[in-house]
């Protein structure tokens, strides 16, 4: 399960591997060890999350893993509880459904969205498979892992079961022939076994068999536009943060800071990405996008910085997105974290606030949580910042080209580029996420890697790209999390009938014999 919980070393088929276990596990150890066992495992993999990607720890850490450990270990306590009450077709949805209806819960009810706890995240590049998610969401691939695990198990259960010793026959096999009773044992297994199995089989083979569909003869780009992403250099980031860090205490005091104490650091970022800017355009670049917070400004110069920015943009002709830390005097935030794009003709087609910003590390205020989205001669533009794009139902937007401008660390950088991807095929355009000290990455509305570009191991912000301008509109765009919701009321219905089910079966069993195999002397 560590090698699979959404972080830097997650190993696709590890996904497909833990559920079997720990489902085994569950069914077949005492109760409060399984539940404990289950539950135990799952805040480990939580707390292995937050200290492979470098989130800190503390109190607060803990108790959320606690949490989030119980929400994921529900499925299981389910499984053992139904396994034994439901029809066995109806016995091996269970789990699949728990599994995708927790995922879906767990985006809802936390602050974490898609960045931990969602399967479907460890199976980055397996671009067939995630295909699926047009359709679902990314709580289709949960439900299919699940489900292997439920097969996994029937195989597993029923394999190692002992045999049915009951005479079939009075006849005494000859030398080297097989039992009639072992003949007719293995027969009964196998059926038991063949349909559920042939059934998620032939499952899998059409989802990857529509994902491989959809990549050969539904995305080629008929026309592209050239966009950049810049950064500023490492060494003036580093001053910029360092003339802040002397100032002291908080937002507030860097607000009302001396020119002296912060501008000429702020400034020489600012002149440094104009100058980047410019670079890009006369390259060819036709959208520039800046990462979040690029820049940072205290709130009496903002103005003059996006005056400088609607300049460079009508200079060069360009669509300019600027990500801009804004730092004010008046709270209860004490600034803001927001983009603003600006047209060729240099004005401001939209200014747009954090939805999300990251709990416990961000105090901005957030914003309304309203993409915006302005039509160009190179597709329509929409925008989002960075954590925004880890939750799915803000991200149907009807798009052809999403900007994610964002800001992350080593640790996490990489990993949280890769859960973006997802969004660009459940949303059905391409997707360009800038980020500031991390990994970039381009992607098309098919999942596959157009650019990316490593801040730490190039030494520079700058991620190029031709991006198709043109989308497509996909069946979850338009139905939402309609699969998510049908997986909550299954669990609930199968839940019910688990409940009657058992006062069905005493009554039908009260006149009938029941069998005791008593077992020889």
């Amino acid at each position: 399960m560590l090698l699979a919980v959404g972080g830097r070393w997650d190993i696709a088929l590890a996904a497909w591997i833990f559920p079997v276990l720990l489902l085994r596990f569950s069914r077949t150890g005492r109760a409060w060890t399984a539940v404990t066992g289950i539950w135990a495992a799952n805040v480990a993999a939580a707390l292995f999350w937050t200290w492979e990607s470098a989130l800190g720890s503390g109190p607060v850490i803990v108790v959320g893993a606690v949490a989030i450990g119980a929400l994921r270990t529900v499925p299981y306590v389910l499984d053992r509880w139904l396994a034994c009450r439901l029809p066995a077709w109806a016995a091996l949805m269970a789990f699949p459904a728990a599994v995708a209806a927790s995922e879906f819960l767990l985006t809802l009810v936390t602050p974490f969205g898609t960045a931990f706890g969602v399967l479907a995240v460890t199976q980055y590049g397996e671009l067939p498979l995630l295909q699926i998610t047009a359709v679902t969401g990314a709580y289709g691939i949960g439900f299919l892992i699940a489900w292997s695990a439920s097969v996994a198990n029937l195989v597993w259960a029923v394999l190692t079961s002992p045999a049915d010793q009951t005479p079939q026959t009075d006849r005494t096999p000859h030398d080297g022939q097989t039992p009639h009773t072992e003949r007719t044992s293995q027969a009964e297994r196998a059926r038991r076994v063949a349909w559920p199995c042939a059934v998620f089989a032939g499952v899998l083979l059409a989802v990857v068999g529509f994902g491989s569909v959809r990549l050969a003869f539904f995305s080629e780009p008929q026309h592209t536009v050239r966009i950049a992403g810049v950064g500023p250099r490492p060494e003036l980031r580093a001053a910029q943060k360092a003339a802040i860090r002397a100032v002291g205490g908080g937002r507030r005091d860097v607000a009302t800071a001396p020119d002296a104490a912060v501008l000429p650091a702020m400034l020489a970022v600012r002149n440094d990405l104009l100058a980047s800017t410019r670079r890009e355009a006369v390259a060819g670049a036709k959208i520039v996008t800046w990462p979040e917070n690029a820049v940072s400004v205290r709130e009496s110069d903002e103005r003059a910085t996006i005056g400088a920015a609607r300049a460079e943009a009508r200079r060069d002709g360009i669509y300019l997105e600027i990500g801009l830390n804004v730092f004010a005097a008046t709270g209860p935030s004490f600034g803001k974290d927001e983009t603003l794009l600006i047209g060729p003709d240099g004005a401001v087609l939209w200014t747009y606030q954090k939805a999300h910003p990251i709990p416990g590390s961000e105090t901005f205020k957030p914003g309304d949580g309203r993409v915006p989205v302005v039509d160009t001669p190179y597709g329509r533009l929409a925008n989002v910042i960075c954590y925004d794009a880890d939750f799915p139902a803000m991200m149907r937007v009807r798009a052809d080209i999403v900007l994610v401008p964002s800001h992350d660390w080593r640790e996490y950088g990489e990993a949280h580029t890769r859960k973006a991807s997802l969004r660009a095929i459940e949303g059905g355009y391409a997707l360009f996420r800038q980020d500031g000290q991390g990994v970039s990455g381009v992607f098309d509305r098919h999942g596959r890697v157009l650019a990316t570009a490593d801040t730490f191991a190039a030494g520079a912000e700058t991620t190029v790209a031709h991006v198709p301008t043109r989308g497509g509109t996909t069946v979850y765009d338009v139905i939402g999390d309609t699969f998510a919701w049908l997986c909550v009321a299954g669990v609930v219905a199968l839940a019910a009938f688990g409940v009657a089910r058992p006062r069905r079966r005493r009554a039908a069993e009260a006149s009938q014999v029941t069998r005791v195999d008593v077992p020889a002397a």
